[in-house]
C-alpha cells in the first residue's frame, strides 16, 4: 500500500514537472501581452489625441483597448499552459461566465456603458458645473461606475453614470454667458419708468455685469404689496463664483439706487377686519356688508342694539295693557 502511494506521488510530481515548462511559457506570453496591452493603450490615446479627441474619450477608449488586449493575452497564455484546454472551451467558458457576470454585475455594467456614452456624446466635460436634482457642483472625473462631483462647499459626491445618462441634468457652464435675475417690489404710488431707469443704471455700474446684452428691468405683475418687477443681467464667465459675486453686487447697487431716488420698496402688509357678524343686516345678502362700509353709507346697528330696543318697546306696551 505504501508503495502504491509512493508511485502515485511520483506520477503527480512527474505530471507537475511536465506542466511547468508550458506554464512558464504561458506566464511569459501573458507578461508580454501585458506590455503589449500597455502599448496599445498608449497608442490609442495618442492616435485619438492627434485627431483632436477629448482626453476623457481617449482615456476610456485606451483603457478598453488595453483590457481587450489583456484578455486575448490571457486566453493565449492559458491555451499554451494547458494544452488539453482548447480555445473553443475557453470561449465557451467565457460565454457562460459572461452571462453570470452580467446578471451579478448588471448595475456596474450599466453604469460602465453609461459612462462610455457620456464621454462619447459629451453632454458635459470635466470641469463643467452641473446640477441634477438637489446636487450641484463641478465635474472632477468620470469613473467606470460614477461621475465625481465636487460641491461648492468642498464635498465629494459620486453620481451613478446611469442616473446622469437617463435623468435630466442642467449644465450651468455649457455656454460662455449666463443670465441672472432677482425679484423686487416697488410701491404702487411710485413711477415705474423712474424705477426702471434707476435699476438699469445701477446694474450697468456693477463689476462683472456685461454691457451687451444690456441689463433690463421688467414689470412682472401687481402684487399684494406693490408693483412686482424683475432685474435681469448677463455675466461672463458663467461659473458659480462669478454668479454669486455679481448677484451680491447687483442687489446692493439696486437697493441703494432705488432708496436714493426716493422709490419705495414696501414689504407685504395685511389688514385684519374684526367683524362679529351680529349686525341687523347679517343674513340679508342684499344688505349685509363685508369689511368696512363704503363712505357715506350708514353703519348698520348691531343685533344686540336692535334686540334691546325691541325689549324696551315691549316693556312700554305691557303697562298700558294692565291699565285697561
Amino acid at each position: 500500500m505504501f508503495a502504491e502511494a509512493t508511485h502515485r506521488i511520483t506520477e503527480l510530481g512527474a505530471s507537475a514537472l511536465a506542466i511547468v515548462p508550458g506554464l512558464l511559457i504561458g506566464l511569459l506570453i501573458f507578461g508580454v501581452g501585458l506590455l503589449v496591452a500597455r502599448g496599445i493603450r498608449a497608442g490609442v490615446r495618442r492616435a485619438l489625441a492627434l485627431r483632436q479627441a477629448s482626453a476623457d474619450v481617449a482615456g476610456v477608449l485606451g483603457r478598453i483597448a488595453g483590457g481587450v488586449a489583456v484578455l486575448i493575452a490571457f486566453l493565449i497564455g492559458a491555451s499554451v499552459a494547458f494544452p488539453s484546454v482548447s480555445a473553443a472551451d475557453l470561449f465557451n467558458l467565457l460565454g457562460i461566465g459572461g452571462v453570470a457576470i452580467g446578471f451579478a454585475f448588471r448595475d456596474v455594467l450599466q453604469n460602465l456603458l453609461a459612462g462610455i456614452l457620456i464621454l462619447l456624446t459629451r453632454p458635459f466635460r470635466i470641469g463643467d458645473q452641473i446640477r441634477q436634482g438637489d446636487v450641484e457642483g463641478t465635474v472632477e472625473d468620470v469613473w467606470v461606475r460614477a461621475t465625481v462631483l465636487r460641491t461648492y462647499d468642498n464635498r465629494r459626491i459620486l453620481i451613478p453614470n446611469a442616473s446622469l445618462f437617463t435623468a435630466q441634468i442642467e449644465v450651468i457652464t455649457a455656454y460662455e454667458r449666463r443670465r441672472l435675475s432677482f425679484p423686487l417690489t416697488i410701491g404702487n404710488g411710485d413711477e415705474i419708468a423712474l424705477a426702471r431707469r434707476t435699476i438699469v443704471e445701477a446694474l450697468r455700474g456693477v463689476p462683472g455685469v456685461l454691457a451687451d446684452p444690456p441689463p433690463e428691468a421688467l414689470v412682472t405683475g401687481l402684487g399684494a404689496a406693490g408693483v412686482d418687477m424683475q432685474a435681469r443681467f448677463w455675466i461672463d464667465p458663467p461659473r458659480r463664483r462669478e454668479a454669486v459675486d455679481a448677484l451680491d453686487g447687483a442687489i446692493e447697487a439696486v437697493k441703494d439706487a432705488l432708496t436714493g431716488a426716493g422709490v419705495d420698496m414696501p414689504y407685504p402688509t395685511s389688514q385684519v377686519l374684526f367683524h362679529d357678524q351680529t349686525e341687523e343686516t347679517d343674513g340679508d345678502r342684499a344688505r349685509q356688508r363685508e369689511g368696512w362700509p363704503a363712505r357715506g353709507r350708514e353703519v348698520p346697528r348691531s343685533r344686540f342694539a336692535v334686540q334691546e330696543e325691541s325689549r324696551r318697546t315691549e316693556g312700554r306696551r305691557e303697562p298700558r295693557q294692565d291699565a285697561r
